[in-house]
């Protein structure tokens, strides 16, 4: 892989993604930057932050400064605010505009409301979230079915760009097929046009969240919690390899073995690919 990342030359007249294309490689590869330095006190911090907002997601920097000191980590809200923007995180509340489209990015409607979301390839929904590791962290993209809470595709960043999610959402087009919506944030990776494009050329409505529109996030950040405390916290990857060999594991787990409550216990495979489950029907 890095010999054929010394490859690409990116003052070349065929584009940097054409490029990829040929070489088989990731274009998020292709433009990969080492991430700044991070001391070992800020990465325990971000650890800590991490945990408090999956227990308390509405928390800003005040209460998340407060909780941190019961913990015994005297920080000013000043840290605590450079190290939520680093992670990629907002409080969540109503009125929340937890992530903010970039200048001159298009928002679009929402388009779920009132909807009843009732099969497979209907909605799907993304969104990015913080992944600590023993040294160092990085994001993570996911693609989810919002009727079968499936995982179609995935990828891992070290940076808040949009390549690593235009690669994800590129990946299940070509797997499963478009659906009829799909539903983001405001996020500016997710109103860029090298992304809102991918879904206008397969003809895919665009619903983004809006103001009060919290809760339709819950699914995913349901997911992101699952990932955590049932591998992530108890691995502690080394590095960005066995990190992403470690989510393999478990998103193959988490599709095709962990049943859900509110699919009836059913696993998201079984309702996504209408497969009958072998379980009795809960009482």
């Amino acid at each position: 892989m890095s010999e054929r990342k010394t490859m690409i030359n990116k003052d070349h007249k065929l584009p940097v993604a054409a490029q990829c294309r040929v070489l088989d490689i990731a274009r998020s590869t292709a433009y990969y930057q080492p991430a700044p330095p991070v001391s070992a006190e800020d990465l325990d911090l971000m650890r800590q932050i991490d945990e408090i907002y999956l227990q308390w997601p509405f928390y800003g920097t005040r209460r998340m400064r407060d909780e941190l000191h019961r913990r015994g980590f005297l920080v000013n809200r000043k840290r605590v605010q450079r190290l939520m923007r680093l992670m990629g995180l907002q409080a969540i509340y109503p009125r929340r505009r937890t992530s903010q489209p970039a200048p001159g990015h298009r928002i679009y409607p929402y388009l779920l409301r009132g909807l009843s979301i009732d099969r497979p390839n209907q909605v799907w929904a993304t969104d990015i979230t913080y992944i600590p590791m023993a040294q160092g962290f990085m994001y993570l993209v996911a693609i989810l079915d919002w009727h079968s809470r499936r995982v179609l595709s995935w990828r891992l960043s070290n940076t808040l760009d949009t390549d690593f999610c235009v690669e994800a959402l590129e990946e299940a087009l070509r797997r499963y097929g478009p659906p009829e919506i799909f539903n983001t944030d405001q996020g500016a990776q997710f109103t860029a046009t090298a992304f809102t494009d991918v879904l206008k050329r397969h003809h895919v409505q665009i619903s983004m969240d809006g103001k009060g529109r919290w809760v339709d996030n819950v699914f995913v950040e349901r997911l992101w919690r699952s990932i955590k405390y049932e591998d992530i916290y108890l691995k502690a990857y080394e590095t960005p390899v066995a990190l992403r060999a470690g989510l393999d594991r478990y998103f193959r787990f988490y599709n095709t073995q962990r049943g859900h409550a509110a699919l009836d216990r059913q696993t998201p495979d079984e309702v996504y690919f209408g497969i009958t489950s072998s379980l009795p029907k809960a009482a």
